[in-house]
């Protein structure tokens, strides 16, 4: 469902009203309509399908070495994600890295950002944020394992209440052979490496 930008407005307006601004003032009559096309790009994945980018699958068993599967991880490091927490609607950003053990199939690497941002556009946790990539792409692909580290800072604790402004969070979702704490490990060691 798309964000009803016209509500989104009139729901700021009445906010300013609430806050003792006058909406009607020059720096803010336009703040309705450029808080509603925000949040509509915020929001854009609310009813989004983040298994569909991953829908389009290459065979290794087709490739030019078919009988050659991969043995080892593909992993794709530093994707820049950006949500709403949805405690505060404040934002929280940072860097997503994903790895998983592909069976015979593999998926273009431009297709794992676009999972990212699928779930990242829509009021979230962190928490959740990274349980929800491992499980789109473990349940899409044929992967024998996946590992999603997430590493954000979130502003409901950089700029208000503790104002910890050099903190940030660090969550680790994994599934299947990467659930296992030497392979976790090991990956979790290359994740490090620049």
């Amino acid at each position: 469902m798309p964000v009803d930008r016209e509500r989104v407005a009139a729901l700021t307006r009445e906010l300013l009203v609430a806050i003792g601004e006058d909406p009607d003032r020059p720096g803010l009559r336009q703040t309705p309509e450029r808080v509603a096309d925000a949040y509509a790009e915020f929001f854009a994945g609310v009813g989004g399908d983040p298994a569909e980018p991953l829908s389009h699958t290459i065979s290794v068993a087709q490739g030019p070495a078919p009988d050659t599967l991969p043995s080892g991880a593909v992993m794709l490091r530093d994707v820049r994600f950006r949500s709403i927490c949805e405690h505060h609607l404040l934002p929280f950003a940072g860097h997503a890295h994903i790895a998983y053990l592909p069976g015979e199939q593999v998926v273009g690497l431009g297709a794992l950002p676009k999972v990212v941002e699928i779930l990242a556009a829509r009021p979230q946790v962190q928490e959740r944020l990274g349980e929800q990539i491992a499980d789109t792409i473990a349940s899409s692909l044929d992967a024998r394992g996946v590992l999603v580290v997430l590493e954000a800072s979130h502003q409901c604790v950089t700029m208000r209440g503790a104002r910890q402004s050099d903190s940030s969070t660090v969550t680790i979702a994994a599934r299947g052979e990467l659930a296992e704490p030497a392979a976790r490990a090991e990956i979790i060691a290359l994740l490090g490496r620049s």
